[in-house]
């Protein structure tokens, strides 16, 4: 047994993409994985593709009063099969040479761990790897997140990962560092999450971890502070979600719904508040809301009594069933300045052909808590699904001019085609590119499921109206 504490690296990739935004984006798991090994006495170092605040960037970078800002944009090639479209294709994040450099400069590393997001940005995740393996070929790199979670196979195949794997990573820890470097990681008070179809495959005779236990508020709060410029802090306090919409693989990532105590959630936010002056600070729950009164309004109860100066945003959207007078004015108090609603559509009728999670009365009601506690329309956004298979757009116009009537600021959320979701088959069927070939091909700036050139131009013109 390897008693040395080994030195391990976590990798941000780079975005291929026809557009990105540092729409408050950060790698959380990657950075809880961090924590958790730090906190165990293993050595960590982390190199952000996307870092904004990168040492060699010789311009400051624009930052927004809420943190948000571009990221840097290099032009490439576009993907093979898209070389007609008329787009534009580029990779965001720092200099390859910069990577490149600040992989040299760093101490040798044991194993390396990459992370992933959108499945669409397969072909960055892809660059990095490769980038990773000219410096350290003998290396391990070990691939998690979304794209390899959701991809597993296509990532297994398509990227020089030495490992791929599924699900979250704090339980899977202790047997990826002992399968590679020998060392024994302590595993106690790691959480078990009980969840199926999650493996590391070629481990199975490494003893797994013990005195496992499910509580979230276990975990050390993300290593944020890896970073060389913290302009906003992401929250999770919970994991998984209540609901299984048809176009949403949540429910596939994360099949339990868990929460972690107000009293933890608030030391979180307190200690990045008062030890590294953040003000900003991104809700990335799916569930914010449910059962608000043992959870959410706790947590703002105990913001609103420290009168720490503070801003929230919820870009993942808020159940607008959940949002009473009682939340809204919580949340105003605490000082919510982003609300982002999921709407999906104005189309309340019980025979849709989508999950109902919201009628209408308690659409409007949701806006006038929101405007009594004193939120303006330019703070609330109502998300609208749009390019969904075969979806018809007067369904998407009528449903625009509601939420404009309504008050409040409409916001097209374009589909985006996605594995082990139940509207995938459907995806796949209508859709004009072969979604099973690359996943860059579910890419929603390319409406997949939008087959006619009348209906890319309504959208067009739907977004500027």
């Amino acid at each position: 047994m390897k008693t040395d504490s080994p030195h391990i690296l976590c990798v941000n990739p780079w975005i291929h993409d026809f557009a990105a935004f540092d729409f408050w984006a950060k790698p959380l798991g990657l950075l809880t994985l961090a924590a958790i090994m730090r906190e165990k006495g293993i050595t960590v170092s982390y190199i952000d593709c996307l870092d904004r605040f990168h040492p060699r960037e010789p311009s400051q970078m624009k930052v927004l009063w809420d943190g948000r800002g571009p990221f840097r944009k290099t032009q490439i090639d576009l993907p093979q099969g898209l070389e007609n479209t008329g787009k534009k294709f580029s990779r965001y994040g720092i200099k390859p040479q910069w990577f490149k450099e600040d992989l040299e400069q760093i101490n040798k590393p044991d194993i390396i761990f990459v992370t992933s997001l959108m499945t669409y940005w397969a072909s960055g995740v892809q660059e990095t790897i490769e980038a990773v393996k000219e410096v350290y070929p003998d290396i391990p790199v070990v691939l998690g997140g979304i794209y390899a979670s959701l991809c597993h196979d296509h990532a297994a195949k398509n990227t020089l990962a030495d490992l791929v794997i599924k699900g979250p990573g704090e339980h899977q820890l202790k047997n990826i560092i002992q399968k590679f470097t020998g060392f024994e990681l302590d595993a106690g008070n790691l959480p078990d999450v009980n969840i199926p179809d999650v493996e590391i495959s070629g481990v199975s005779d490494v003893p797994g971890i013990s005195n496992r236990v499910n509580d979230l508020d276990d975990l050390p709060f993300p290593a944020l502070d890896l970073q060389n410029k913290i302009v906003y802090a992401p929250v999770l306090t919970s994991r998984g979600c209540p609901f299984s919409c048809e176009y949403c693989a949540s429910s596939y990532l994360e099949p339990k719904l868990r929460r972690r105590s107000p009293e933890n959630v608030f030391k979180e936010i307190e200690h990045w508040h008062y030890s590294h002056g953040v003000k900003n600070f991104a809700f990335y729950d799916d569930a914010l809301l449910v059962n608000a009164g043992k959870y959410a309004f706790l947590l703002f109860e105990k913001i609103i009594a420290s009168k720490m100066d503070l801003f929230f945003h919820t870009p993942n959207a808020l159940h607008i069933r959940e949002i009473t007078r009682k939340a809204a004015d919580l949340m105003f108090e605490a000082g919510f300045k982003t609300i982002r609603l999921g709407l999906e559509t104005t189309d309340f009728s019980a025979d849709r052909s989508h999950d109902v999670k919201v009628a209408e009365n308690e659409f409007f009601n949701a806006i006038a808590h929101l405007k009594a506690a004193g939120f303006e329309e330019k703070q609330i956004g109502a998300y609208l699904l749009c390019g969904l298979p075969g979806q018809n757009l007067d369904d998407v116009e009528a449903s625009v001019q509601v939420v404009k009537h309504a008050g409040i600021i409409p916001v097209l959320a374009y589909y985006t085609p996605i594995p082990h979701t139940p509207m995938w088959s459907d995806a796949v069927k209508q859709s004009k590119f072969n979604l099973l070939e690359h996943p860059v091909f579910t890419n929603n700036t390319l409406f997949p499921c939008v087959n006619s050139s009348r209906d890319l131009a309504r959208i067009s013109q739907l977004k500027n109206s």
